[in-house]
């Protein structure tokens, strides 16, 4: 099975604008038959994962308009349970669910993660569910407020993605510990 994040994202009609664009010989690696890997995080995935403080989450329409919005909480918020899944608990927001209208029409949601102090980022694809148990909002809480729901991701597949664009910055915590460490 090709690189599962490739398989996925690599239709024919992104197939055709990378060949018309010369780097199709280039991604022909990814989807060799031989190559299994890009659906079950490792150690490196998951650590990247937990130490973020925000994601965009991108989910599709009952129309398919894709929606894009930001996910944040303390560091650790999203948890990876197993290698093929991570969740998170869903706070109130501004009440228009919706993300949770979406995921319950398509489940399909797509992550970015990005870790902008060390210019990373890793894409997700995955299948969602929803869950209002208690004692998985309990267990994945943390000490913010309580959780409406939380969300359940099983993985499609990952990719890291190429750094040279990603902007540098610093959250606060993360400027005070640099120029603490500094001086």
């Amino acid at each position: 099975m090709p690189h599962a994040y490739a398989s996925i994202a690599f239709t024919p009609s992104v197939r055709a604008e990378q060949t018309r664009k010369g780097s199709a010989r280039f991604y022909d690696r990814v989807l060799d038959e031989d190559r299994n890997d890009g659906a079950s995080l490792g150690p490196r995935e998951a650590a990247f994962i937990e130490a973020r403080d925000g994601v965009f989450q991108s989910t599709v329409t009952e129309d398919g308009w894709p929606y894009v919005q930001f996910r944040g909480g303390a560091p650790g918020f999203i948890r990876v349970l197993d290698p093929q899944t991570i969740a998170y608990a869903d706070y109130t927001g501004n009440r228009q669910y919706i993300t949770v209208g979406n995921l319950r029409t398509n489940d399909r949601v797509s992550i970015l993660a990005i870790d902008f102090v060390h210019a990373k980022r890793l894409k997700i694809l995955g299948r969602a569910t929803i869950s209002e148990d208690p004692e998985l909002i309990t267990h994945l809480n943390g000490d913010g407020p309580v959780a409406e729901r939380v969300v359940i991701i099983r993985i499609a597949g990952f990719d890291w993605n190429c750094p040279q664009h990603i902007p540098r910055r610093l959250t606060e915590a993360e400027y005070r510990a640099y120029f603490e460490a500094g001086s």
